[in-house]
């Protein structure tokens, strides 16, 4: 994500997000920088935000912040050597993603709402989907939701965190024929409020990590919970850098031909310059691309990453 992008965003924006998914997203952006950088990145926060920051650190990084944030305030040249360079935007980049998820769910959709899944997937999935009860974690909007109802599940549960993407998924539910088979509710991947064994597929589309507050050990291990013996979890078009990692957790791949053709259909021009300047400000080819087409539909090659032709699964034993 680039500096421009991260701009999108003030640091009080942080004060959005709930202790608990607050706590969360520290707990990753502190395997990235230390408690000391991140006491710089606070330089312009409010004291409001510096409380909620430091009430989700322990009391050992919130030591080592407190001394560097005391040094932090000083004039920039009265700092000692090493403390005059101060990470730029480095906390925003980082949370970019979760703060678009929370406070611009709008731009959001409009970004992911012409990135179709390769059809193949579900079709391959209709058996594990038709008739079953059904867990979308990390829902957002409810692409994953709605193609298990249309491919015949029984029930399902679409858990999402994000309270305005939660609140789109609930509009679209309600405004949907097959919406008595979709039920809306919050909820991520470390805390499923589902009973142990009640679902018969757990599945994730372009939520699921290997970064603990995206997934990692602790949501496969719910996951792994709330399925029944025989049931699958699947991952729908997983991050190319965690294949290892679920190889590594049992979990067989497939990649479905096709996808070197496959695009995203933005809803208009007009959106999708808008999505080229704020979500991919670093690609410049992409931006040369749209100018020189004057059309709304992008290759995923131009946009610089692996297109949706792609599921893991994982069989609960």
């Amino acid at each position: 994500m680039s500096d421009a992008s991260a701009r999108s965003f003030q640091l009080d924006d942080l004060l959005i997000f709930d202790e608990a998914h607050l706590r969360r997203i520290l707990e990753g952006c502190l395997r990235k920088m230390t408690p000391e950088q991140l006491a710089y990145e606070m330089d312009s926060a409010s004291p409001q935000l510096v409380q909620r920051i430091t009430n989700c650190l322990s009391c050992e990084q919130r030591g080592r912040f407190f001394q560097t944030h005391s040094v932090n305030v000083e004039p920039p040249l009265a700092r000692g050597p090493g403390l005059r360079e101060r990470p730029q935007q480095r906390l925003l980049k980082q949370c970019f993603w979760e703060l678009t998820y929370w406070h611009t769910p709008e731009l959001y959709e409009e970004l992911t709402v012409g990135e179709q899944l390769h059809p193949g997937i579900f079709q391959h999935l209709e058996a594990l989907v038709s008739g079953k009860i059904v867990l979308d974690a990390g829902a957002g909007s409810g692409r994953a939701s709605f193609e298990c109802a249309r491919h015949g599940a029984r029930l399902v549960y679409a858990l999402e965190p994000s309270p305005g993407l939660l609140r789109i998924l609930k509009q679209k539910v309600f405004s949907t024929p097959i919406s008595e088979r979709i039920i809306p509710g919050a909820g991520d991947f470390a805390h499923v409020p589902l009973a142990s064994r009640s679902v018969d597929l757990a599945l994730a589309c372009s939520a699921f990590t290997s970064q603990p507050e995206q997934g990692g050990e602790p949501g496969l291990d719910e996951l792994r919970r709330v399925v029944r013996p025989g049931g699958e979890i699947v991952l729908i078009w997983p991050r190319p850098e965690d294949r290892r990692w679920l190889a590594e957790h049992g979990f067989h791949s497939l990649i479905l031909p096709g996808g070197e053709r496959m695009s995203v259909r933005f809803p208009s021009l007009a959106v999708a310059l808008r999505c080229a300047r704020r979500f991919y400000a670093n690609n410049s080819r992409l931006l040369r691309y749209l100018q020189k087409t004057e059309q709304p539909e992008v290759p995923f090659a131009v946009l610089g990453f692996n297109p949706p032709c792609e599921y893991c699964w994982l069989r609960v034993s």
